[in-house]
């Protein structure tokens, strides 16, 4: 028997990195998260807020840009999973390039394109027979799976690539319900504190990241140029729909290519020092 769908809206973020890459990005995001591991390779970012409750944007809409965020930031894929009493669905975010998702009514019902869980299965890197197989699956009709039952039915399939939510933390609870399990297990309380505190966050994430060339000469001028220029238009858009989650991935744009260039300038002023001294 299909499990009653959620009337309250609600999502979960997934990003396929370990939380130390995630936490400085979702610092920028200026929401209130509770962070934790899910699973090797993976972290899970629970909302403390209900932003799409208080805005304009639906719960779909500002998951994407907050996945959009999240992929920009860390430079991994992020995968959103969000529901509500009508509709359910997940949103992947995959670098520069367009998002891809799917829709399911609340009985289960496929109102998505079948080549979208192509799409995602190739960016995620999962297995083009078997995979693929199982989630063509989910775009079929199948009176005894709602909508919740096909996002876990998802979540199966990602298991294969080391996805493992913590106890409890299932899509189709209600928000408030998933942050008290979270906090629960001890997930970790990510807040925005600031732009000094954010930028030091980033650096700290560079010096210790495996960004080699990227951090420090031509090619970090040209990739924190290319960062400014995406990031500025992309934020004032945001702005101007009142889209949170698309603000927060212009600003992280504009942020990672204002502290590259910075960053980049900071180490060639102090090995003039070190020269002349």
């Amino acid at each position: 028997m299909p499990v009653a769908p959620a009337v309250t809206p609600g999502a979960l973020l997934l990003c396929r990195a370990e939380p130390a890459v995630v936490r400085p990005v979702a610092h920028l995001l200026r929401e209130p998260m509770l962070l934790a591991p899910a699973g090797e390779g993976w972290s899970l970012l629970v909302p403390s807020a209900k932003p799409w409750l208080a805005g304009d944007d639906p719960v779909d809409q500002v998951l994407a840009g907050w996945a959009g965020a999240l992929t920009v930031g860390a430079g991994r894929p992020a995968l959103a999973l969000w529901w509500d009493g009508s509709r359910a669905g997940y949103t992947l975010a995959s670098g520069f390039r367009r998002t891809v998702g799917y829709v399911w009514l609340a009985d289960g019902t496929p109102v998505g394109e079948s080549e979208a869980m192509r799409t995602f299965a190739a960016r995620l890197g999962l297995d083009p027979v078997r995979d693929v197989e199982t989630l063509d699956g989910l775009t079929r009709p199948d009176p005894a799976a709602d909508a919740r039952a096909r996002l876990l039915g998802l979540l199966a399939v990602l298991a294969r690539t080391g996805v493992a939510l913590p106890v409890g933390l299932t899509p189709g609870e209600r928000t408030d319900r998933l942050r008290s399990v979270a906090e629960a297990q001890g997930a970790e309380t990510v807040e925005w504190s600031g732009w000094r505190d954010a930028v030091r966050a980033e650096l700290d994430a560079v010096e210790d990241g495996p960004a080699g060339p990227w951090v420090r000469g031509p090619k970090a001028r040209l990739l924190g140029g290319a960062q400014l220029a995406a990031g500025l238009p992309l934020a004032l858009w945001g702005l101007a729909r009142r889209s949170g989650g698309w603000t927060a991935a212009g600003t992280i744009l504009v942020a990672h290519g204002a502290l590259g260039l910075a960053y980049d300038r900071m180490r060639d002023v102090s090995h003039g020092w070190r020269v002349c001294g």
